[in-house]
C-alpha cells in the first residue's frame, strides 16, 4: 500500500496521520520584525521601499521643515525666539530640551521612528489591551534611546566644546561635524535597510540568536537608533542645546538634558500610535491579522523607506552637494 495518504483530508487511510505532501511549511517567526509570513512576490516591497526613500530624499527640504515647523513648533511652545533667545541656566536648559526635541519631531532624522509600526499592531481583546498592547513596545523602545541620549549628553558635558560635533573647520568642504553626522546617519541607514530585506523575507534575519533569549531585543535596537540621532544631529536647535551643555561642563545635566531632547523626539510618534490603537477600535488590527503577511510588508516597507532615506540624504546628497558626487538637485535645494 501506498505511504502517500490519499482522498481530500489529507490523512492517511489508516492511521490518520498527516499526509507527506500537505501545505508547504511556512518559516516560523525568528524575531518582533521577521513573522515568517512573507508574501509571495517579495521584490516589489523592495522596489516600491527603495523608490520611496530614494523620491524622500530628493524631495525633502529641510529649511521648510526645519525653519517653518520646526521654529515655529518651538517658538509658540516656548512663547520666545527659541534659536535666537540665549539658553540661560539649568531649568530653561531643561524646558529647552524637550521642547527643541518635540519640535524636532517633524525633521528629518524621526521618520525612521515610524519603522517600529509592525510590532504595534495586532489584535487585542478590549479598548485597555489595545492601549496596553502599545505601551509595552514603546516602553522597550525607551529602553534602548535612553542609555544612547544619556550617555552622548554626559560625554558632552564633559568633553565641552572639544567635540567634533562642534567644529566647524572645513576641509575640501567636509567639517568635522558633517563627517559625523555622514557616519552616524550613513550607519542607521544601513541598519534600518537590513531590517526591512529581513523583514521581508529577502535575507536572514540577523536578530534571530539574540531575540531567542531577548525577544524584546529588536525594539531596544530601534530605540537605541532614536537615541543615536543625536549624535549625528545638525538640526540648529539641538545645536544650541549642545553648546549651552558643552559649555556648562556639566555631566548630569548634559545626560539629562539631552534624554529629555529624545524623549520630544518620540513624543509625537507615542501619541500617534496610542490615539491609533484607541481610535479605530481594533479595525486596523483586524485588518492586518486577517492576512499576516500584510504585517511583515508594512513592517519591511517602513524600514526600506527609512533607511535608504537616512542614506541618501546624509550620504549621498551631502557628498552631490559638495561636487563628490552626482545626484538630482530639487528645485528647492
Amino acid at each position: 500500500m501506498s505511504t502517500f495518504a490519499s482522498g481530500r483530508s489529507g490523512r492517511s487511510g489508516r492511521s490518520g496521520t498527516p499526509a507527506r505532501h500537505g501545505p508547504r511549511h511556512r518559516p516560523s517567526r525568528t524575531s518582533l520584525f521577521v513573522t515568517g509570513d512573507f508574501p509571495a512576490r517579495r521584490w516589489p516591497t523592495l522596489l516600491l521601499g527603495t523608490a520611496g526613500g530614494l523620491l524622500l530624499a530628493y524631495a525633502w527640504n529641510a529649511k521648510l521643515v526645519d525653519d517653518e515647523i520646526g521654529f515655529s513648533s518651538a517658538d509658540a511652545l516656548l512663547g520666545h525666539d527659541a534659536h535666537g533667545t540665549p539658553i540661560t541656566g539649568v531649568l530653561s536648559g531643561i524646558l529647552f530640551a524637550f521642547v527643541s526635541g518635540l519640535a524636532g519631531s517633524f525633521t528629518a532624522c524621526n521618520i525612521a521612528a515610524f519603522g517600529a509600526v509592525g510590532p504595534l499592531v495586532g489584535q487585542t481583546p478590549s479598548r485597555r489591551g489595545r492601549l496596553l498592547h502599545v505601551a509595552r513596545p514603546l516602553g522597550w523602545i525607551f529602553a534602548g534611546m535612553a542609555p544612547v541620549s544619556a550617555a552622548y549628553g554626559a560625554l558632552v558635558g564633559l568633553a565641552g566644546t572639544h567635540m567634533p560635533q562642534f567644529s566647524t573647520a572645513a576641509s575640501k568642504g567636509l567639517t568635522p561635524r558633517s563627517i559625523q553626522s555622514m557616519a552616524t546617519f550613513g550607519l542607521i541607514g544601513l541598519v534600518m535597510v537590513v531590517l526591512g530585506l529581513a523583514a521581508v523575507g529577502l535575507i536572514r534575519d540577523p536578530l534571530a540568536a539574540l531575540s531567542r533569549r531577548f525577544p524584546n531585543a529588536p525594539l531596544v535596537l530601534v530605540g537605541a537608533l532614536i537615541g543615536g540621532f543625536l549624535i549625528g544631529r545638525p538640526y540648529p536647535l539641538f545645536r544650541d542645546l549642545f553648546r549651552h551643555a558643552a559649555n556648562t561642563h556639566n555631566p548630569l545635566y548634559g545626560a539629562g538634558a539631552f534624554l529629555l531632547q529624545s524623549i520630544g523626539n518620540i513624543a509625537v510618534m507615542a501619541l500617534l500610535f496610542l490615539l491609533l490603537a484607541r481610535g479605530t477600535g481594533g479595525r486596523l488590527q483586524r485588518r492586518l491579522a486577517a492576512d499576516p503577511t500584510r504585517i511583515s510588508i508594512l513592517t519591511a516597507a517602513a524600514f526600506l523607506v527609512a533607511g535608504v532615506f537616512t542614506l541618501v540624504y546624509w550620504d549621498v546628497r551631502m557628498l552631490a552637494r559638495l561636487g563628490y558626487l552626482w545626484f538630482p538637485p530639487s528645485p528647492w535645494g
